[in-house]
């Protein structure tokens, strides 16, 4: 079980292997809306730099607390924080609202900013038990939090060493059929991953299975000697704002809006929040999370 501690001196680097304690009351923010969420039973995974601590080691400092949870959950979620007095709010009803009380706060993630890859039932079931700031809850699992960082990729927040860092610390005892399964399509996003990890740690490429690096590099090859002229282009995906000026400028593709807007018409609480997301969604989007 990975436990979440309160009361630390400040510190400066951005990741440490020495434990981050959160001061008094982002603790008991934390506390309440993981107990809420028990009480009222909605389910969720605690992600976010809890669940980086717990695989790998590295304690990371943050004014939020990342929870995953399926769409259909979310306003269930706002419901009950909002009576417990928190300011609730939908910055993107793709894939993001939070629930604030003064400078701290707590992130529902439903997916990946781009519409790629959503939360479902079955990151629930994958879940592990923790214990966060004294509550008993339970955490992502090490393969949907890879999976969750895959398209973290943009120029203000890169993921990809969390990902090096999830494969090398868990030495890559993981169920890579699962991370294939919610790759799906975009597998060369998870290669470009693999290749980081690879060249990182070039002592340690066996922690990925040999028979995943031979798949996906004979998968890679197939491509390159076959190039479909009519492949859509994919920038979006990765960074709507580096790659804008493909869409805006020189009339390409902007896949993300098909993504996006696909998964719009599928969140039960769209409708509602729908007013205030032009606004909102590229603030959100300068956070970085992408889920």
């Amino acid at each position: 079980m990975v436990e979440l501690r309160a009361n630390s001196p400040v510190r400066s680097s951005v990741t440490t292997a020495v434990p981050v304690y959160l001061p008094p009351e982002a603790e008991n923010l934390y506390g309440e809306v993981l107990t809420a969420l028990n009480e009222n039973g909605v389910p969720y995974a605690v992600a976010g730099a809890v669940s980086l601590e717990k695989y790998t080691g590295i304690w990371r400092e943050t004014k939020d607390l990342d929870l995953f949870m399926e769409s259909q959950n979310v306003r269930k979620a706002l419901s009950v924080l909002e009576r417990r007095g928190f300011r609730c709010e939908t910055l993107d009803p793709v894939w993001l609202s939070k629930a604030h009380r003064g400078e701290y706060f707590v992130d529902l993630i439903s997916g990946m900013s781009n519409g790629v890859i959503m939360v479902d039932e079955s990151w629930m079931k994958r879940t592990q038990p923790a214990i966060v700031v004294g509550v008993e809850t339970r955490i992502i699992s090490p393969e949907d939090l890879i999976a969750s960082k895959l398209f973290v990729t943009r120029r203000e927040r890169f993921d990809g060493a969390d990902i090096a860092h999830i494969i090398y610390r868990t030495r890559g005892n993981l169920e890579w059929k699962r991370l294939l399964e919610l790759a799906g399509e975009h597998w060369e996003i998870l290669l470009w991953a693999l290749m980081l990890f690879r060249y990182v740690y070039p002592a340690h490429s066996d922690y990925v299975p040999s028979a995943l690096w031979q798949d996906l590099l004979s998968r890679y090859a197939e491509l390159l000697q076959h190039t479909n002229p009519n492949a859509p282009f994919r920038g979006s995906l990765v960074d709507e704002n580096m790659f804008s000026i493909d869409v805006k400028d020189w009339g390409l593709e902007d896949l993300q809006d098909g993504f996006r807007t696909r998964r719009l018409h599928k969140q039960p609480h769209s409708a509602e929040s729908n007013s205030s997301y032009s606004s909102d969604h590229q603030k959100s989007k300068r956070h970085g999370r992408g889920l």
